[in-house]
């Protein structure tokens, strides 16, 4: 017996209403939760249509031909992680779909299996927090027939690259997240990471954060997680005491993030490094979290576990979006002395259901971009009036201050690498006149309720 998917009605009324003329075919993702017997997908939304050359013909992988070998896998992963940052915690991309005409359906199978695998590959990259062996890493393929609209269901474990096609059971129900415990949480960052030259390029700066957001990621994991003000333990259940006959009704949580100022009777030593830097990046501000966890029975344990993702996502998500904003440009993009202004989160409602997804709104972006990009990657229609953009109030959104730290354009700081002044850690002579010494360390801020601070950066001046 295979694994078991319980699978909301909408998605069987969306599957069923997807128009596929002629000899096209659709791709698209399944979003859901994963249990370690049975899985629930609550969500399905069809790759968008890709432009070519500014054109509004579909792509490859809308447009099928005689084959499926030439099927555009790099857009339906780049969709799969757009789809992954705007889903809260408990949340994920837990499988592919694929509709195709008859003549094609002997390619399906191996089809799906390059899919899914590319697409966890793809969204995996750059995670911050660790599996466990309690996640699930079976994930569901779905093809279906557009003529005859049969459905073949199997699963693949992305982690074992020779694993084969197993069968599995998919069940449609309605009402499967109506009763799905919300937890929300607030958190605090001042995270300070130092740059070692003024003139930084933006792949530069990409190393010098992520290397940052590992340690606070690592420090979030391994942080105390209050539920409702207690910490309890990890395999009390979070209903308990709720009737088994009672109306399903979701209940909310709210968690907090407490990091420990060193960890009890530890026999490592706390060591310091000095480092040289002509500069430093502060991310800062706060960042509002949600997660959803399912009603199965959930125990605390997980509540932590889906919360603190979502906390680590969250931010991790914004430095890349701020990251690949840079590399846009067609400017410089930072200079000395500046605050920028991260992407703000705001969420936004699920037709007919009790579950949120979110975006991430630019300082120069209004409600109306939101609005669409939902349209375009989850395909539904959102009022604007719906999305909830008051929770990361302006005066408190997180921001990144860029202490005498120019960020170039790629490709200009490339042609003139050579030619730039010499940095004091490049020219020990001059070294003394303008840097600045940063002892970076270990040792962590007290444990307060709703902070979470990243490694501490002692900043003294000459």
């Amino acid at each position: 017996m295979g694994r078991g998917y319980i699978v909301e009605d909408v998605v069987e009324k969306y599957l069923s209403n997807l128009s596929v003329p002629g000899a096209s075919c659709v791709t698209g993702l399944f979003i859901g939760q994963s249990l370690s017997q049975r899985d629930f997908v609550v969500l399905a939304v069809r790759t968008p249509q890709k432009d070519t050359e500014g054109q509004g013909s579909p792509s490859v992988s809308r447009r099928a031909g005689n084959s499926l070998e030439h099927l555009d896998v790099e857009w339906v992963t780049e969709h799969a992680r757009q789809v992954s940052r705007m889903l809260p915690g408990g949340m994920s991309v837990i499988g592919v779909f694929l509709v195709t005409p008859p003549e094609l359906s002997k390619e399906a199978q191996n089809t799906l299996r390059r899919l899914i695998f590319a697409v966890d590959k793809h969204i995996s990259k750059g995670r911050l927090w660790s599996l466990t062996e309690e996640d699930v890493t079976e994930k569901v393929t779905l093809h279906i027939c557009s003529k005859t609209r049969k459905v073949v269901c199997r699963t693949f474990d992305v982690r074992d690259p020779k694993s084969s096609a197993k069968p599995a059971d998919w069940k449609y129900q309605s009402g499967v997240c109506t009763s799905w415990p919300l937890l929300t949480c607030s958190v605090g960052l001042n995270l300070v990471f130092p740059v070692l030259e003024m003139h930084v390029l933006p792949q530069d700066m990409e190393k010098c954060m992520k290397e940052g957001l590992q340690t606070w990621a690592k420090q979030i994991e391994d942080g105390l997680c209050l539920i409702n003000g207690d910490a309890m333990p990890g395999e009390v259940e979070l209903l308990g005491g709720q009737k088994k006959n009672a109306k399903a009704v979701q209940q909310t949580f709210r968690a907090q993030i407490l990091i420990p100022m060193a960890e009890p009777q530890s026999e490592r030593r706390s060591t310091a490094s000095v480092k040289v830097c002509s500069g430093s990046l502060t991310l800062k501000g706060m960042v509002q979290c949600r997660a959803y966890l399912h009603s199965n029975k959930p125990r605390a344990k997980h509540a932590t576990e889906v919360i603190k993702r979502d906390v680590i996502n969250t931010v991790s998500s914004r430095v890349e979006m701020f990251l690949e904003d840079l590399l846009m440009e067609g400017e410089n993009k930072g200079s000395v002395g500046v605050q920028q202004g991260l992407p703000r989160r705001v969420f936004a409602p699920v037709p007919g259901m009790s579950l949120c997804v979110c975006d991430y709104m630019f300082p120069d972006e209004c409600v109306s971009d939101v609005s669409d990009r939902l349209k375009e990657m989850l395909d539904w229609e959102t009022p604007e009036d719906s999305i909830d953009t008051s929770q990361e109030a302006v005066p408190e959104a997180p921001t990144i201050d860029l202490k005498d730290t120019v960020v170039q354009k790629n490709l200009k700081a490339k042609s003139t690498l050579d030619a730039r002044p010499k940095t004091p850690s490049e020219d020990p002579t001059e070294a003394h006149k303008s840097h600045k010494t940063y002892y970076a360390g270990v040792a962590m801020a007290a444990a307060i309720a709703l902070l979470a601070t990243g490694t501490s950066l002692i900043y003294l001046s000459d």
